[in-house]
């Protein structure tokens, strides 16, 4: 009986390791892909419109500011969950 309790605490902590592995993925892959999407509307719109550059500028900078501080929070409750 003591077997089997001690199997299934094992198992339990790998597959609380292979979920903190999997929120962390996703948070940054989720992260990379938002901040590329702001490069990339950001680029189209300074190419649109040349001379609002610098609004456009800061609007992206600030954007992914936040989407890195998002992910950052996703990372550490993961860790907190683990």
């Amino acid at each position: 009986m003591e077997l089997l309790s001690v199997m299934l605490q094992i198992q339990h902590e790998a597959l609380s390791t292979l979920g903190l592995a999997a929120g962390v993925a996703i948070a940054v892959f989720a992260a990379g892909f938002g901040i590329g999407k702001i490069g990339q509307s950001a680029l189209e719109g300074i190419a649109r419109q040349p001379e609002a550059a610098s609004d456009i500028r800061t609007t992206m900078i600030i954007s992914a500011a936040l989407i890195e501080g998002v992910a950052l929070f996703a990372i550490v409750v993961c860790g907190f969950i683990l």
